[in-house]
């Protein structure tokens, strides 16, 4: 290899799998070679490729100079999950010089990415490789064995923190909840600090790289961001790394989608799906590192993305057609409640603030309640009778979240009509929990969103058991001028009731009293 590198003046690289065969042999130019595709999936069952690349380097001209791995060389070991990269000095008249070699190693207290080793020729290379990677590989199983210990898909999650974002703290452990509830654990997670995200990979490129080589090390099989891609940001993470890549809106996405029960939630999940994803649709290249692409790589490839496109505006076309259709079937049903002039009150909140357990508590229902995000996803009606035969309807809804997807709000605003015929909102609220002031700031602008932010409230704090001194609760509440309760505990929602029993029926005097009297 280094006397034909010599020739040419050009790097020769070959691609040698584990029985020692050369798979493949590539000439590159004075500094630098292309690899083929070699393929994304990992061989059979293997933690890596089962290839090693071995290059020659032209660059070490000086007597004695220890020849060094490029970036490139970390690079594809990284990406492609190669079992080693080893480059070798062309020395004078072709008679090869000394050697580098790298593989990467398993987590470890150094954060150590990978392991570099070098000799002075080739002859001095003597350690037994298949003993060598057998033993790597059994080590990066033993590792990431030991991390996975609580169970759901392994991710790692990454938050750029920005000096316009939310807390790191309150952020990160909103995003904790949303991937538990996902059925998600989370195994690592990296922070980075930036001005701003990056316009083509949200993190830096470098840290990138480590990101994805860290995956490795922990089995991570998704990667998680805290915020919301750019159709820009997700292509250029995609082509940068083999491992599956989600946005937050995605993941908030895929929680609706494992929830939904209801073909009218199924039916307006689909289309949030198919809205968000139509504009990052791309043909993504089976390229990584100094693989081939562009020329060669389009053609058919682009006429079956603009299928997909057309095909995914077709289905959009008809799911809004259906949402439509149940829209106008909810419409004929509350026109029917109406009919009955029965106070309404709609339920809302942040997710998982106790909406549905107050439901079950006032009702003596058994509605889905968990201590998960979005427990509920179709709105709930139950009633509650008072002592001289008159009743109230409670609905519950969908819980409200920090950015909600406009596409989720907008595909889930026909169910949340249903509050457009509610005669108060009642606003259930975490008393316990740091952030509450913005989560309730973040309700009130999505019920503005949806045209009800001038419908008249009873703010309602909940889990008033979890703070230490039941006054500092009352104290809290009444600052706020919120009605403090335990969902869980029915004797602690009595003062609510009678504060709805007086307010709803005053509404319904007053409704009676404004219209004309017929003789």
């Amino acid at each position: 290899m280094t006397f034909i590198s010599e020739e040419l003046n050009r790097v020769v690289a070959v691609l040698v799998d584990r029985a020692g065969r050369v798979e493949e042999v590539m000439v590159g130019d004075s500094d630098r070679v292309y690899l083929p595709d070699i393929g994304r999936e990992r061989a059979g069952a293997s933690r890596f490729r089962g290839i090693r690349l071995i290059r020659t380097n032209l660059t070490t001209t000086a007597k004695n100079r220890q020849v060094e791995l490029t970036r490139d060389d970390l690079t594809d070991l990284s990406r492609l999950k190669l079992d080693l990269v080893m480059t070798i000095a062309v020395g004078a008249a072709g008679y090869p010089g000394s050697v580098a070699w790298a593989s990467l190693v398993p987590e470890n207290p150094a954060n150590d990415l990978w392991q570099i080793s070098v000799a002075a020729n080739p002859s001095e290379v003597n350690f037994h490789f298949t003993h060598f990677i057998g033993e790597l590989e059994s080590e990066f199983q033993r590792k990431t064995s030991r991390a996975m210990t609580t169970g759901g898909q392994p991710a790692m999650l990454v938050y750029v923190a920005t000096p316009a974002g939310r807390s790191e703290e309150i952020e990160l452990a909103e995003m904790h909840e949303l991937c538990r509830t996902a059925g998600v654990s989370i195994v690592d997670t990296v922070v980075q600090n930036r001005a701003d995200t990056h316009p083509k990979y949200a993190i830096g490129k470098g840290k990138l790289e480590e990101l994805t080589l860290r995956a490795l090390q922990l089995d991570a099989e998704l990667i998680i961001f805290a915020q919301d891609l750019s159709p820009n940001q997700l292509r250029g993470i995609t082509e940068m790394t083999e491992i599956k890549v989600l946005d937050r809106t995605q993941l908030i996405l895929d929680i609706f989608a494992q929830r939904a029960t209801s073909s009218d939630g199924k039916v307006q999940v689909e289309l949030a799906q198919l809205k968000y994803s139509l504009p990052r649709l791309h043909s993504k290249s089976t390229g990584m590192s100094r693989l081939t692409g562009g020329i060669g790589g389009r053609g058919p490839g682009e006429t079956k993305l603009e299928i997909n496109r057309r095909r995914a505006r077709d289905r959009i076309r008809m799911l809004e057609g259906q949402i439509e259709t149940l829209g106008k079937q909810r419409g004929l049903r509350r026109e029917r409640r109406q009919q009955n002039r029965l106070p309404v009150v709609g339920i809302v909140g942040y997710t998982n603030a106790g909406k549905s357990t107050l439901l079950n508590t006032l009702t003596h229902s058994e509605v889905l309640s968990e201590d998960k995000l979005f427990a509920t996803l179709q709105p709930t009606s139950r009633r509650l009778r008072f002592p001289d035969d008159r009743e109230i309807i409670f609905t519950d809804t969908v819980g409200f979240i920090h950015d909600l997807p406009p596409d989720l709000v907008a595909a889930f605003k026909a169910t949340l009509e249903e509050l457009d015929e509610a005669d108060i909102l009642l606003h259930v609220v975490d008393m316990a929990d740091e952030d509450l002031e913005a989560k309730m700031r973040a309700v009130n602008r999505i019920l503005s969103e949806i045209g009800l932010g001038d419908k008249e409230q009873l703010l309602v704090f909940n889990k008033m058991d979890l703070l230490d001194d039941e006054d500092e609760a009352e104290l809290m509440a009444r600052s706020y001028a919120a009605t403090p309760i335990c969902a869980t505990q029915r004797q602690s929602t009595r003062a609510l009731v009678e504060v709805l029993e007086a307010r709803l029926f005053r509404q319904a005097r007053a409704q009676q009293a404004s219209e004309p009297t017929h003789i």
